[in-house]
């Protein structure tokens, strides 16, 4: 099953004044693609720390799902996309690999949500970046990535494989597509918007 087309522009928040902005943190399990989508979306060239995958893999990250891929992200991924003429999303992508999990305090540090990348072939890696984000009680958004371009799983089968919650927004998205990722950022935006006025109202 395929995923659908989506009006960017249409979706967008509307944000007048004076130009904002707000960061954004992309996790998820080991090759979900992470990079991938931050190079995707970012108008400015990428920030990445890819380094070539090591013995020190072996044994602690799953590659059967991606024989191909021979870097990792060793610190972080940065980019940024306008939304709007008002509104700049600075965009922080998560070291993968376990033992480099300890800098996940430091990205989250000021972000106004999160999106959770989702792969289907290994479902429980989604698992660490939902519990770290729920735990910091922090606004995210789960994105199962179309590696090619199919939905193998009804989107209400992960939402109840992963336990998420019903208010949690859970979509399709092709990672390497610009206008697909920005739908993700897109509605980590509103979801944000939303959990923060829920707040607010008590």
């Amino acid at each position: 099953m395929g995923f659908g087309e989506f009006d960017s522009d249409a979706n967008a928040p509307q944000v007048t004044g004076p130009t904002s902005s707000a960061k954004i943190v992309v996790a998820g399990g080991f090759g979900s693609g992470k990079t991938t989508m931050v190079g995707a979306i970012s108008e400015i060239d990428p920030l990445t720390t890819e380094a070539m995958m090591t013995e020190a893999s072996v044994g602690h990250d799953d590659t059967s799902a991606t024989p191909n891929k021979t870097t990792t992200t060793v610190a972080m991924d940065f980019g940024r996309i306008s939304l709007d003429s008002d509104l700049v999303l600075y965009v922080f992508g998560t070291p993968g690999q376990h033992r480099f999990w300890f800098m996940w305090d430091d990205l989250a540090v000021g972000a106004i949500g999160a999106v959770v990348l989702v792969d289907t072939r290994r479902l429980a890696d989604a698992f660490p970046s939902i519990d770290f984000f729920e735990n910091r009680k922090l606004p995210y958004v789960v994105a199962i990535n179309c590696f090619d371009r199919l939905l193998h799983h009804q989107i209400e089968d992960v939402r109840h494989a992963l336990t998420i919650a019903p208010s949690v927004p859970i979509m399709a998205c092709d990672a390497r597509e610009r206008d697909s990722a920005k739908q993700v950022l897109i509605s980590v935006v509103q979801h944000a918007i939303a959990h923060d006025s829920a707040l607010r109202a008590g």
